[in-house]
Protein backbone atom coordinates (compact mmCIF):
# COMPACT_ATOMS: atom_id res chain seq x y z
CA UNK A 1 0.00 0.00 0.00
CA UNK A 2 2.84 2.37 0.85
CA UNK A 3 4.46 1.73 -2.51
CA UNK A 4 1.20 2.37 -4.41
CA UNK A 5 0.67 5.67 -2.58
CA UNK A 6 4.31 6.58 -3.18
CA UNK A 7 3.83 5.91 -6.90
CA UNK A 8 0.73 8.14 -6.95
CA UNK A 9 2.65 10.96 -5.29
CA UNK A 10 5.56 10.46 -7.73
CA UNK A 11 3.18 10.70 -10.70
CA UNK A 12 1.62 13.86 -9.24
CA UNK A 13 5.06 15.41 -8.79
CA UNK A 14 6.07 14.45 -12.33
CA UNK A 15 2.92 16.06 -13.70
CA UNK A 16 3.85 19.30 -11.94
CA UNK A 17 7.36 19.03 -13.38
CA UNK A 18 5.94 18.59 -16.89
CA UNK A 19 3.78 21.67 -16.44
CA UNK A 20 6.86 23.57 -15.26
CA UNK A 21 8.82 22.60 -18.37
CA UNK A 22 5.96 23.70 -20.61
CA UNK A 23 5.60 26.97 -18.72
CA UNK A 24 9.30 27.77 -19.05
CA UNK A 25 9.30 26.74 -22.72
CA UNK A 26 6.36 28.95 -23.67
CA UNK A 27 6.26 31.54 -20.89
CA UNK A 28 6.09 34.54 -23.17
CA UNK A 29 3.16 33.04 -25.10
CA UNK A 30 1.28 32.31 -21.88
CA UNK A 31 1.94 35.80 -20.56
CA UNK A 32 0.49 37.39 -23.68
CA UNK A 33 -2.65 35.25 -23.81
CA UNK A 34 -3.29 34.69 -20.09
CA UNK A 35 -6.05 37.30 -20.23
CA UNK A 36 -8.11 34.88 -22.31
CA UNK A 37 -7.57 31.89 -20.03
CA UNK A 38 -7.51 33.90 -16.79
CA UNK A 39 -9.44 37.17 -17.27
CA UNK A 40 -9.80 37.71 -13.50
CA UNK A 41 -6.13 37.15 -12.70
CA UNK A 42 -5.84 40.22 -10.46
CA UNK A 43 -8.64 38.89 -8.22
CA UNK A 44 -7.54 35.27 -8.52
CA UNK A 45 -4.05 36.15 -7.34
CA UNK A 46 -5.41 37.78 -4.19
CA UNK A 47 -7.56 34.73 -3.46
CA UNK A 48 -4.57 32.49 -4.19
CA UNK A 49 -2.53 34.38 -1.58
CA UNK A 50 -5.43 34.13 0.90
CA UNK A 51 -5.71 30.36 0.35
CA UNK A 52 -1.94 29.99 0.70
CA UNK A 53 -1.91 31.79 4.05
CA UNK A 54 -4.93 29.78 5.20
CA UNK A 55 -3.11 26.58 4.31
CA UNK A 56 0.18 27.61 5.91
CA UNK A 57 -1.29 28.78 9.22
CA UNK A 58 -4.33 26.52 9.63
CA UNK A 59 -4.51 23.48 7.35
CA UNK A 60 -0.80 22.55 7.34
CA UNK A 61 -0.33 22.51 11.17
CA UNK A 62 -3.49 20.46 11.65
CA UNK A 63 -2.48 18.11 8.84
CA UNK A 64 1.01 17.67 10.26
CA UNK A 65 -0.45 16.86 13.68
CA UNK A 66 -2.76 14.32 12.04
CA UNK A 67 0.18 12.62 10.30
CA UNK A 68 2.27 12.64 13.50
CA UNK A 69 -0.48 11.13 15.64
CA UNK A 70 -1.99 8.69 13.13
CA UNK A 71 -0.08 5.47 12.32
CA UNK A 72 0.73 4.90 8.67
CA UNK A 73 -1.54 1.88 8.31
CA UNK A 74 -4.46 3.95 9.62
CA UNK A 75 -3.69 6.73 7.13
CA UNK A 76 -3.64 4.13 4.37
CA UNK A 77 -6.97 2.72 5.53
CA UNK A 78 -8.57 6.18 5.62
CA UNK A 79 -7.24 6.92 2.14
CA UNK A 80 -8.61 3.64 0.80
CA UNK A 81 -11.99 4.17 2.49
CA UNK A 82 -12.65 7.57 0.92
CA UNK A 83 -11.16 6.44 -2.38
CA UNK A 84 -13.65 3.58 -2.40
CA UNK A 85 -16.59 5.96 -1.78
CA UNK A 86 -15.34 8.03 -4.69
CA UNK A 87 -16.06 5.05 -6.96
CA UNK A 88 -19.79 5.85 -6.69
CA UNK A 89 -19.15 9.18 -8.45
CA UNK A 90 -16.91 7.44 -10.95
CA UNK A 91 -19.57 4.86 -11.87
CA UNK A 92 -22.28 7.51 -12.33
CA UNK A 93 -20.03 9.55 -14.62
CA UNK A 94 -18.92 6.41 -16.48
CA UNK A 95 -22.55 5.86 -17.44
CA UNK A 96 -23.15 9.52 -18.32
CA UNK A 97 -20.11 9.38 -20.62
CA UNK A 98 -21.29 6.06 -22.17
CA UNK A 99 -18.20 4.23 -20.89
CA UNK A 100 -20.21 1.09 -20.19
CA UNK A 101 -17.29 -1.34 -20.05
CA UNK A 102 -15.40 0.89 -17.64
CA UNK A 103 -18.55 1.35 -15.53
CA UNK A 104 -18.82 -2.44 -15.15
CA UNK A 105 -15.17 -2.62 -14.06
CA UNK A 106 -15.60 0.24 -11.59
CA UNK A 107 -18.75 -1.38 -10.20
CA UNK A 108 -16.79 -4.58 -9.65
CA UNK A 109 -14.06 -2.57 -7.93
CA UNK A 110 -16.61 -0.97 -5.60
CA UNK A 111 -18.24 -4.30 -4.72
CA UNK A 112 -14.94 -6.10 -4.09
CA UNK A 113 -13.48 -3.37 -1.88
CA UNK A 114 -16.75 -2.87 -0.01
CA UNK A 115 -16.94 -6.58 0.86
CA UNK A 116 -13.58 -8.33 0.77
CA UNK A 117 -11.82 -5.02 1.45
CA UNK A 118 -13.63 -4.42 4.75
CA UNK A 119 -15.80 -1.50 3.65
CA UNK A 120 -12.99 -0.16 1.51
CA UNK A 121 -10.26 -0.02 4.16
CA UNK A 122 -8.16 -2.43 2.09
CA UNK A 123 -7.72 -1.96 -1.67
CA UNK A 124 -8.24 -5.60 -2.66
CA UNK A 125 -9.43 -4.67 -6.17
CA UNK A 126 -6.02 -3.26 -7.13
CA UNK A 127 -4.42 -6.59 -6.29
CA UNK A 128 -6.74 -8.38 -8.74
CA UNK A 129 -6.00 -5.89 -11.54
CA UNK A 130 -8.85 -3.39 -11.19
CA UNK A 131 -7.11 -0.02 -11.18
CA UNK A 132 -8.73 3.15 -9.86
CA UNK A 133 -10.28 5.35 -12.57
CA UNK A 134 -10.85 9.07 -12.19
CA UNK A 135 -14.12 10.40 -13.62
CA UNK A 136 -16.16 13.37 -12.43
CA UNK A 137 -19.01 15.53 -13.67
CA UNK A 138 -16.62 18.21 -14.94
CA UNK A 139 -15.22 15.60 -17.34
CA UNK A 140 -18.75 14.54 -18.25
CA UNK A 141 -19.63 18.11 -19.19
CA UNK A 142 -16.46 18.25 -21.29
CA UNK A 143 -17.51 15.07 -23.12
CA UNK A 144 -20.91 16.65 -23.75
CA UNK A 145 -19.18 19.61 -25.39
CA UNK A 146 -19.52 22.22 -22.65
CA UNK A 147 -16.56 24.67 -22.83
CA UNK A 148 -14.49 24.90 -19.69
CA UNK A 149 -14.72 28.68 -19.39
CA UNK A 150 -12.28 30.97 -17.59
CA UNK A 151 -9.97 29.89 -14.79
CA UNK A 152 -11.06 31.04 -11.34
CA UNK A 153 -9.82 30.69 -7.77
CA UNK A 154 -12.38 30.34 -4.96
CA UNK A 155 -11.74 30.97 -1.26
CA UNK A 156 -10.87 27.72 0.55
CA UNK A 157 -11.92 25.56 -2.44
CA UNK A 158 -9.01 26.66 -4.62
CA UNK A 159 -8.68 26.53 -8.44
CA UNK A 160 -11.60 25.73 -10.70
CA UNK A 161 -12.98 26.56 -14.11
CA UNK A 162 -16.49 27.88 -14.65
CA UNK A 163 -17.48 24.44 -15.95
CA UNK A 164 -16.07 22.89 -12.80
CA UNK A 165 -18.54 24.70 -10.51
CA UNK A 166 -21.65 22.67 -11.47
CA UNK A 167 -19.38 19.65 -11.71
CA UNK A 168 -18.25 20.08 -8.10
CA UNK A 169 -21.84 20.56 -6.92
CA UNK A 170 -23.00 17.38 -8.67
CA UNK A 171 -20.07 15.30 -7.41
CA UNK A 172 -20.59 16.54 -3.84
CA UNK A 173 -24.28 15.59 -4.02
CA UNK A 174 -23.42 12.12 -5.38
CA UNK A 175 -20.81 11.33 -2.70
CA UNK A 176 -22.23 9.60 0.44
CA UNK A 177 -19.58 11.20 2.67
CA UNK A 178 -21.29 14.57 2.08
CA UNK A 179 -24.25 13.46 4.19
CA UNK A 180 -22.40 12.29 7.31
CA UNK A 181 -21.33 14.26 10.35
CA UNK A 182 -18.70 16.99 10.49
CA UNK A 183 -16.01 14.78 12.16
CA UNK A 184 -16.05 12.36 9.21
CA UNK A 185 -15.87 15.21 6.70
CA UNK A 186 -13.01 16.79 8.68
CA UNK A 187 -11.13 13.49 8.56
CA UNK A 188 -11.63 13.40 4.79
CA UNK A 189 -10.19 16.91 4.41
CA UNK A 190 -7.24 16.12 6.69
CA UNK A 191 -6.47 13.00 4.69
CA UNK A 192 -6.64 14.93 1.41
CA UNK A 193 -4.36 17.68 2.75
CA UNK A 194 -1.87 15.13 4.09
CA UNK A 195 -1.64 13.40 0.70
CA UNK A 196 -1.03 16.73 -1.04
CA UNK A 197 1.91 17.71 1.18
CA UNK A 198 4.63 16.65 -1.26
CA UNK A 199 3.11 18.43 -4.27
CA UNK A 200 2.53 21.65 -2.30
CA UNK A 201 6.13 21.72 -1.09
CA UNK A 202 7.35 21.10 -4.63
CA UNK A 203 5.37 24.09 -5.95
CA UNK A 204 6.68 26.41 -3.23
CA UNK A 205 10.30 25.37 -3.75
CA UNK A 206 10.49 24.93 -7.53
CA UNK A 207 8.11 27.47 -9.08
CA UNK A 208 9.31 30.94 -10.06
CA UNK A 209 5.69 32.10 -9.91
CA UNK A 210 3.61 29.66 -7.81
CA UNK A 211 0.36 31.18 -9.06
CA UNK A 212 1.15 30.65 -12.75
CA UNK A 213 2.64 27.24 -12.01
CA UNK A 214 -0.51 26.15 -10.19
CA UNK A 215 -2.82 27.54 -12.86
CA UNK A 216 -1.04 25.90 -15.79
CA UNK A 217 -0.63 22.60 -13.93
CA UNK A 218 -4.31 22.57 -13.01
CA UNK A 219 -5.48 23.33 -16.56
CA UNK A 220 -3.13 20.69 -18.01
CA UNK A 221 -4.35 18.13 -15.48
CA UNK A 222 -8.04 18.84 -16.14
CA UNK A 223 -7.52 18.76 -19.90
CA UNK A 224 -5.69 15.44 -19.63
CA UNK A 225 -8.57 13.98 -17.59
CA UNK A 226 -11.20 15.28 -20.01
CA UNK A 227 -9.43 13.67 -22.98
CA UNK A 228 -8.43 10.48 -21.10
CA UNK A 229 -4.78 11.45 -21.54
CA UNK A 230 -4.94 11.09 -25.33
CA UNK A 231 -4.37 14.74 -26.18
CA UNK A 232 -2.57 16.84 -23.60
CA UNK A 233 -1.43 19.74 -25.74
CA UNK A 234 -3.78 20.08 -28.70
CA UNK A 235 -7.35 21.07 -27.94
CA UNK A 236 -7.64 23.76 -25.29
CA UNK A 237 -4.15 25.19 -25.48
CA UNK A 238 -4.00 25.20 -29.27
CA UNK A 239 -7.33 27.02 -29.40
CA UNK A 240 -6.55 29.48 -26.62
CA UNK A 241 -2.87 30.16 -27.21
CA UNK A 242 -2.47 29.68 -30.95
CA UNK A 243 -5.74 30.52 -32.71
CA UNK A 244 -5.87 34.17 -31.62
CA UNK A 245 -3.93 35.74 -34.49
CA UNK A 246 -4.23 39.29 -33.08
CA UNK A 247 -2.90 38.32 -29.66
CA UNK A 248 0.00 36.28 -30.96
CA UNK A 249 0.52 38.28 -34.20
CA UNK A 250 0.32 35.22 -36.41
CA UNK A 251 0.10 36.27 -40.05
CA UNK A 252 -1.42 34.12 -42.82
CA UNK A 253 2.07 33.54 -44.16
CA UNK A 254 3.15 31.87 -40.90
CA UNK A 255 0.66 28.99 -40.73
CA UNK A 256 3.54 26.56 -40.26
CA UNK A 257 4.38 28.16 -36.90
CA UNK A 258 1.59 26.18 -35.28
CA UNK A 259 2.92 22.83 -36.45
CA UNK A 260 6.48 23.87 -35.55
CA UNK A 261 5.37 24.73 -32.02
CA UNK A 262 3.50 21.43 -31.74
CA UNK A 263 6.63 19.55 -32.82
CA UNK A 264 8.69 21.52 -30.33
CA UNK A 265 6.29 20.67 -27.51
CA UNK A 266 6.32 17.03 -28.61
CA UNK A 267 10.10 16.99 -28.24
CA UNK A 268 9.74 18.45 -24.74
CA UNK A 269 7.27 15.70 -23.87
CA UNK A 270 9.58 12.96 -25.21
CA UNK A 271 12.48 14.30 -23.19
CA UNK A 272 10.27 14.55 -20.15
CA UNK A 273 9.13 10.93 -20.52
CA UNK A 274 12.79 9.83 -20.59
CA UNK A 275 13.48 11.91 -17.50
CA UNK A 276 10.39 10.46 -15.83
CA UNK A 277 11.70 6.92 -16.28
CA UNK A 278 15.02 7.88 -14.72
CA UNK A 279 13.21 9.68 -11.92
CA UNK A 280 11.01 6.65 -11.23
CA UNK A 281 14.08 4.41 -11.06
CA UNK A 282 15.72 6.81 -8.62
CA UNK A 283 12.53 7.00 -6.53
CA UNK A 284 12.40 3.21 -6.29
CA UNK A 285 16.02 3.16 -5.16
CA UNK A 286 15.24 5.69 -2.45
CA UNK A 287 12.30 3.55 -1.35
CA UNK A 288 14.61 0.58 -0.90
CA UNK A 289 17.11 2.70 1.04
CA UNK A 290 14.33 4.04 3.26
CA UNK A 291 13.14 0.53 4.02
CA UNK A 292 16.68 -0.48 4.93
CA UNK A 293 16.94 2.44 7.34
CA UNK A 294 13.59 1.50 8.86
CA UNK A 295 14.79 -2.06 9.45
CA UNK A 296 18.00 -0.81 11.05
CA UNK A 297 16.03 1.60 13.23
CA UNK A 298 13.71 -1.17 14.42
CA UNK A 299 16.66 -3.36 15.33
CA UNK A 300 18.31 -0.53 17.27
CA UNK A 301 15.07 0.11 19.15
CA UNK A 302 14.91 -3.57 20.11
CA UNK A 303 18.52 -3.49 21.33
CA UNK A 304 17.80 -0.40 23.45
CA UNK A 305 14.77 -2.06 25.01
Amino acid sequence: MKRSRSNVRTKQTLSYMLAGVLILGSYSTSAVSSSKVDPCEHINRKLFVFNTHLDNYVAAPISNAYKWITPQFVQTGVFNFYNNLKNINVIVNDVLQAKLKQSAQDTGRLVINSTLGLVGLVDVARDVGLEQNDEDFDQTLAVWGVPKGPYIVLPVLGPLTVRGIPGAIFDTAANPSSYVGAPVQLLSMLNTRANAEGALKFIDEAALDPYVFTRESFLQWRHSLATDGQSQMTSDFDDELLDDSETLSISPASKNNRSDLTLSLSEYIKKFEQASQSFSTTANAFDQIAKSYENVSEKLDKLKN
